[in-house]
C-alpha cells in the first residue's frame, strides 16, 4: 500500500516537476527530483546512492542557472548592468502575468533597463533578445533534466 503512495506522489511529482520548467512558479527540477526520491523509496525501484547524489547536484546547478543564463545573455549581447538589472526585474514581475509575463519579462526588463541606463533602441534590443535567449536557454535545460527524470522513472518501472 505504502509503495503504491509513493508511486503515486512520485508520477505527481514529475508532472508537476515538468510542467514546472516552463511555469516559473513551479521549482521544476526539485520537484522531480522529489519524484525520483519517492521511487527510491518503494519496493520497486531503487537507485543507487550515486544516482541520487548526482541528481541532486544537477539539480542545484541548473536551480542556480536558471537565474544567472538571462543576466549572461543580456551580458553576452552587449548588455550593461542598467540590462542585467531590468532583466532581473522583469522576470519577478513577470511572474505575475503568466504565461505571456514570464516570457516577455526578461526581455522587456532588460530593454527597459539599457533604456534607463541611457542606451539607445538598437543596443537595448540586443540586450533584451540575448537575455531571452538565455531564458529559453535555461528552460530547454530544466526540461531535459526533467525528461531525463521521466525517462529514469520508465525504464526503472
Amino acid at each position: 500500500m505504502m509503495d503504491i503512495l509513493l508511486i503515486i506522489i512520485g508520477v505527481i511529482c514529475l508532472i508537476t516537476g515538468f510542467l514546472g520548467c516552463v511555469l516559473p512558479i513551479l521549482p521544476g527540477p526539485p520537484l522531480a527530483y522529489i519524484g525520483m526520491l519517492c521511487f527510491h523509496f518503494t519496493t520497486r525501484m531503487q537507485f543507487t546512492p550515486t544516482q541520487l547524489i548526482v541528481w541532486a547536484v544537477l539539480v542545484l546547478i541548473v536551480q542556480l542557472l536558471d537565474y544567472i543564463i538571462p543576466m549572461l545573455g543580456s551580458k553576452y549581447a552587449g548588455g550593461t548592468k542598467w540590462g542585467n538589472w531590468g532583466c532581473i526585474v522583469g522576470t519577478v514581475i513577470g511572474l505575475f502575468f503568466p504565461p505571456w509575463g514570464i516570457l516577455a519579462g526578461p526581455f522587456v526588463g532588460a530593454v527597459a533597463g539599457e533604456l534607463l541606463g541611457d542606451k539607445d533602441l538598437k543596443h537595448a534590443l540586443k540586450s533584451g533578445l540575448g537575455s531571452l535567449a538565455g531564458f529559453l536557454f535555461g528552460t530547454a535545460v530544466k526540461l531535459v533534466l526533467c525528461g531525463y527524470f521521466i525517462w529514469q522513472f520508465i525504464a526503472a518501472f
